[in-house]
């Protein structure tokens, strides 16, 4: 087999029962939940014969019922296990195949058959994950290798896309986009004949694990392949032909389950060229989705990327905010607004995007990327699933009646972080990432010290060595990566285009409108009310404390504000030795990782150890040249040496 199994290779069982008997209406045989199961003991008792349905039943056999209750909802499922029965039901074939996969995983951690009861219901009703893969194979921002959707121009379906399917059901995935947002060459015919078989192939087999596909559009296509000489959302030519591309489309492809949209956003065209607004734009394709049950995804990431750096009235960080605010109401029921976790771009260290608790009367989408552009791209090992879960639980401090961001957003979406790598992500610690973002979006009750233990169970057995060392390289590593790259939110001190390294100065006087200010007297970016004023786009509580130097967090400061190097933190630093002391022990935690690594020689698959130590080599590699570049580059600005008196090349 050319790819991993990931967190699905399961294992023995220490059971030796003869025969494992699994009842279900006949309707269900044909069913994801009853492969899977059927496959699963077929592996975890090997010794055993596993067959459907039995009217013998004895001490040597095991029976586990399959049944659909309807008084639960779509995705819901209920589990009674025992040492020799356990009936799974689920509110359809897609919440028992939530409940198979629940008590797959239960008894692979137990490592047996055991008793436990277990509720399940997703803590988000749209769980996405979003594919930037180009039609001719490549991946925008993609660093585990090509595309497994898009080979040689067509869409592949075969074995490696059914276990894909296997593995995003198994965490709760949804919804699935397969292409990039920036729609490039081939895959504007997407919404073509060319595609549409595929496309419907694909669909089917999505179904049956409970995914809508969903794909990108180019927002020109009446142009761009409808011939026309405008793509206006109010020209009634262009109504008319988004209609009659929507029937045909979604009659072809059954299980579509609508758009995701990049317009007016880094060149791409969209509603603001003929005068038009968002809400027009959006509003026009979702009501040519709407008969057939779609939905239309808008993203809010527009921005004027042509800056100049001399203006220092004009901020990205407001771009989103100013851009859709106003149009709060305006938005049709199946439309999604999906808006960065943050208001810039993915950062390690970003305020929560100010639009969440904002706009009560439009459905919002949170955007998080699993790709780790801006952590590490794979290569360094950054666990993101504990900042997801702190944004998700944020207070946005506005009025309602439960303010935090998890009870606000009506669904959930991530840049992929998948490739045609033989582990899927380029490395099993990356894939760590996909398991806990899918894990965390369907029961938020999870903490971040479960999920890694779970995931690291799964994937590498039971070995109480190897769970306690991976546990902890994943626990501690996003402040790792955060302490030995960017100080005090200030972000974006990477090498242009690649994203990858440190560069102080690199977008310094770039056009895409990321900047860190930073001279010989101070560091940092004034978004106060005397600065650009992005902090009164919060509710007024966190505006009064983003807005003030000495109540704005240690970790948002150089975000929010433009201070001397001496100025003093909450923690009694200066800002010169907190960028000092967090870039050494930022790359002493990083050897660390490399040392507990190395001592899982031996305890892991060998193939699995080379990667990591390759991997964990150059994170080393890159974590120094973050520290001394970093470090060099205030020191010479500020001339203020480090009180521990460390060597600053």
């Amino acid at each position: 087999m050319g790819f991993s199994k990931l967190w699905l290779d399961y294992r023995k069982l220490a059971d030796s029962r003869r025969r494992v008997i699994i009842s279900c209406d006949r309707t269900l045989y044909d069913s994801a939940a009853f492969e899977e199961l059927k496959n699963a003991m077929t592996t975890m008792v090997p010794d055993a014969i596993v067959i459907w349905k039995s009217e013998v039943f004895d001490d040597d056999s095991y029976l586990i019922l399959l049944t659909l209750h309807p008084e639960l909802s779509h995705e819901e499922y209920d589990i009674a296990a025992s040492m020799d029965i356990t009936e799974i039901c689920g509110g359809s074939e897609t919440g028992l195949l939530y409940g198979v996969f629940a008590y797959l995983r239960q008894t692979a951690l137990a490592g047996g058959f055991c008793s436990f009861t277990a509720h399940g219901k997703p803590s988000q009703p749209l769980r996405m994950l979003n594919h930037w893969d180009e039609a001719d194979g490549d991946i925008e921002r993609g660093y585990s290798g090509q595309s497994f959707f898009f080979v040689n121009g067509d869409l592949e379906i075969n074995e490696r896309t059914l276990m894909y399917a296997r593995l995003m059901a198994s965490i709760g995935i949804n919804g699935v986009v397969i292409n990039n947002v920036n729609v490039r060459r081939r895959a504007k015919l997407l919404l073509t004949d060319e595609f549409s078989d595929r496309l419907a192939d694909l669909g089917e087999l999505f179904g049956k694990y409970g995914i809508k596909l969903f794909i990108c559009p180019d927002f020109a296509a009446p142009k761009t392949i409808g011939g026309m000489d405008t793509a206006d959302p109010l020209n009634k030519e262009v109504v008319n032909w988004w209609e009659s591309t929507c029937a045909h489309l979604f009659e072809k492809v059954g299980n579509l389950g609508g758009f995701l949209v990049k317009a007016d956003s880094e060149g791409e065209p969209g509603p603001m060229a003929y005068g038009r607004t968002h809400a027009d734009g959006a509003n026009m394709l979702a009501r040519a989705v709407k008969p057939y049950g779609g939905i239309v995804i808008w993203r809010c990431f527009v921005y004027n990327c042509t800056q100049d750096w001399r203006d220092k009235n004009t901020d990205r960080a407001c771009a989103s905010y100013e851009n859709f605010i106003g149009l709060d109401g305006q938005f049709d029921d199946n439309v999604y607004l999906q808006a960065k976790n943050g208001p810039v771009d993915f950062q390690i260290r970003e305020p929560v995007h100010p639009l969440f608790g904002a706009m009560n009367n439009t459905n919002l989408i949170i955007e998080f990327q699993l790709a780790q552009e801006y952590t590490g791209q794979q290569k360094h090992v950054c666990w993101l699933i504990p900042m997801f879960r702190e944004i998700m639980e944020h207070h946005t401090r506005h009025d309602l009646p439960d303010d935090r961001v998890s009870r606000i957003v009506c669904g959930v979406a991530a840049v992929a972080n998948t490739g045609d790598s033989y582990c899927w992500t380029g490395s099993e610690l990356a894939a760590a990432n996909l398991y806990g973002y899918g894990r965390l979006l369907f029961d938020e009750k999870l903490s971040c010290t479960e999920i890694a233990e779970e995931w690291a169970e799964l994937t590498f057995g039971d070995d109480d060595k190897v769970i306690s060392a991976v546990k902890e390289i994943l626990l501690d590593s996003k402040q790792a990566y955060e302490d030995y790259t960017v100080p005090l939110g200030i972000g974006w001190m990477c090498h242009p285009n690649d994203h990858y390294g440190p560069s102080p100065w690199g977008y310094e006087f770039d056009r895409w409108g990321t900047y860190n200010r930073a001279d010989r007297d101070a560091v940092g970016v004034d978004r106060s009310a005397k600065g650009t004023g992005y902090s009164l786009q919060y509710a007024p509580s966190w505006a009064e404390i983003y807005g003030d130097t000495d109540k704005c967090p240690d970790e948002l400061l150089l975000f929010f504000h433009r201070v001397p190097y001496t100025h003093i933190l909450h923690s009694g630093k200066t800002v010169i030795q907190h960028i000092y002391d967090t870039h050494f022990e930022g790359y002493a935690k990083a050897e660390h990782f490399a040392e507990l690594w190395k001592s899982l020689e031996g305890r892991i698959d060998d193939s699995i150890y080379q990667n990591g130590c390759e991997r964990f080599a150059e994170q080393l590699r890159c974590a120094r040249e973050w520290r001394d570049i970093i470090n060099c580059f205030f020191h010479r600005l500020s001339g203020i040496d480090d009180e521990q008196g460390r060597v600053i090349y």
